[in-house]
C-alpha cells in the first residue's frame, strides 16, 4: 500500500482489504491507524538498523569504512523502501510512545551513534560533542536520502560525467571534512 498509494493511501480499511480480512481486523490488532503505522514503522526501523549493522560489519574494523558503508546503506534503504522510509520519519502519524517503536528507533540510532563514536580518536567526547557528531552524520545522510527521493539531485547528477551514480556522489559527500 505504501509503495503503491503512499502514506495517504494507508488506512485501516485499505490494510484490511489488502490482507483479505474483515475491515474490523486491523482495529482489533492495532487499535487505530496510529497503531498500525507505528507497528509498520517499528518493523521498518528494525530492518533499517539491521541493514546499517550489516553494512558496517562487512567493512571489518576500520571505523571510517564502517561509517561510510552505513551512510551508503542508509540511502540504499531509503531508495529501496521509499514509502516505508517516509513513514518511519514522518512523526505526525506515529505513536512514539509505543514500546516496539521506541525500542526499534533506539536500536537503529544507537548503531549510527556507535559507528560515529568509534571513529573519534583520543579522549572520549563529551556527551554534547558525541551527540553533535552523531547528529551531523545523521543529518548528512538523511538529507541526501530525502533529496534523492524527492528528485532534487537529478540536475546535479546530470551535470556529472556519464555513469556517475547517486552512490558515487554520496561517496564524495561522505569524504572529510563533511562529517568530521
Amino acid at each position: 500500500i505504501l509503495d503503491r498509494d503512499g502514506i495517504a493511501g494507508l488506512t485501516l480499511r485499505a490494510a484490511a482489504r489488502e490482507a483479505g480480512v474483515s475491515h474490523a481486523a486491523p482495529t482489533h490488532h492495532f487499535g487505530d491507524l496510529a497503531g498500525l503505522v507505528s507497528e509498520l514503522a517499528a518493523i521498518g526501523f528494525r530492518r533499517f538498523g539491521a541493514a546499517l549493522e550489516a553494512a558496517a560489519e562487512a567493512q571489518g574494523t576500520d571505523p571510517e569504512r564502517r561509517l561510510d558503508a552505513m551512510g551508503q546503506a542508509y540511502v540504499a534503504f531509503a531508495t529501496t523502501y521509499p514509502g516505508l522510509f517516509t513513514l518511519m520519519f514522518r512523526g505526525e502519524r506515529l505513536d512514539l510512545s509505543r514500546p516496539a517503536l521506541k525500542d526499534a528507533m533506539s536500536e537503529a540510532s544507537a548503531a549510527l551513534a556507535t559507528a560515529v563514536g568509534a571513529r573519534r580518536e583520543g579522549p572520549a567526547a563529551s556527551p554534547l560533542a558525541a551527540a553533535a557528531d552523531a547528529t551531523r552524520a545523521w543529518s548528512l545522510v538523511h538529507g541526501f536520502a530525502v533529496l534523492l527521493l524527492d528528485g532534487r539531485l537529478g540536475h546535479t547528477l546530470s551535470q556529472l560525467p556519464a555513469g556517475t551514480s547517486a552512490a558515487d556522489l554520496l561517496g564524495e559527500v561522505l569524504k572529510p571534512p563533511a562529517i568530521r
